[in-house]
């Protein structure tokens, strides 16, 4: 698709330049980075490298890129891990809360706003959060100067806002129909304790659902969130994508790509083991198997 985009990287180069240069400059430099090939021989001979460990220098820096990617790494998952810890603090407690009193005022208040806080778009969420903490009450920095736990809170906040609206009504749609089950009615019937139901058998069912969401949540915040780390200025792996598309630099983008597909791959894998930890039912029917 970049290649298809009407436009490569020594263009680019030179455009933000604002410099003009003479066809044969642009050529020499194409063939310099090897941009004259044909596409599939410019392809293969970066599989034969990636394959051997060699994932190719940055058309733009002229660095290493592994190592300018796992330089970006470390913001990406400083942001991962306070988003989801956030987003669990608050939609599980929350879902739970609505499932409970079900068709109250509570229940009420809690769904219309995770309606509202699952329309707005992160963009906008950041740029309320930029107007009151930052402009307002000069609390926080608008844009991050460095990977640090200030610089991080408006960035976890907008992501957390987005998907606890989201996961609250999961959770709260979740628990609600495990509430509703059979063994939830003989439960009660034999005076166990509503708590002892919810948190010993409820919330153990309805973790595989709420697993599964955090896994997908996971996946997509290991792989950078672009907008969120471009508005912010938070140097990560999506604002390196981001930019990396705009220069056309092809073997950033293609380091980008399969950093995406390992995540995926690994946080799909670790999920399915974790399901066999928290789902019995798993576990018998592979003996049955047997």
């Amino acid at each position: 698709m970049m290649h298809v985009a009407g436009s490569d990287v020594v263009t680019q180069l030179y455009t933000n330049r604002g410099v003009e240069v003479s066809q044969e400059i642009i050529d020499a430099k194409r063939a310099e980075l090897g941009l004259d090939k044909p596409f599939l021989t410019q392809y293969f001979t970066w599989l034969k490298g990636m394959l051997t460990g060699d994932m190719g220098i940055s058309y733009v820096t002229g660095r290493n890129v592994l190592d300018t990617f796992m330089e970006k790494l470390p913001a990406t998952l400083l942001l991962t891990v306070l988003s989801i810890l956030l987003t669990v603090l608050i939609s599980i407690p929350l879902g739970i809360l609505a499932a409970i009193k079900q068709g109250k005022w509570m229940d009420h208040l809690l769904r219309i706003s995770s309606f509202i806080g699952n329309a707005m778009p992160n963009f906008f969420v950041a740029i309320l959060l930029m107007e009151l903490l930052s402009i307002k009450l000069g609390w926080l920095p608008v844009i991050a100067s460095d990977v640090s736990f200030q610089s991080a809170i408006m960035p976890t906040l907008t992501l957390a806002i987005s998907m606890s609206a989201k996961y609250m009504r999961q959770v709260r749609a979740t628990v609600l129909e495990e509430l509703n089950k059979d063994y939830v009615i003989g439960l009660k019937a034999r005076g166990v304790r509503s708590r002892d139901i919810l948190w010993k058998n409820v919330m153990k069912s309805a973790m595989v659902t709420i697993l599964t969401l955090l896994a997908l949540s996971i996946g997509s915040l290991l792989g950078g969130t672009a907008i969120i780390e471009s508005i912010f200025m938070w140097d990560g792996v999506g604002k390196l994508a981001v930019d990396s598309i705009n220069m056309r630099d092809y073997p950033m983008i293609l380091a980008y790509v399969v950093w995406m597909a390992i995540i995926y791959v690994l946080v799909n894998l670790v999920t399915d083991l974790l399901y066999r930890v928290l789902d019995p039912r798993i576990r018998l029917g592979e003996k049955a198997k047997q």
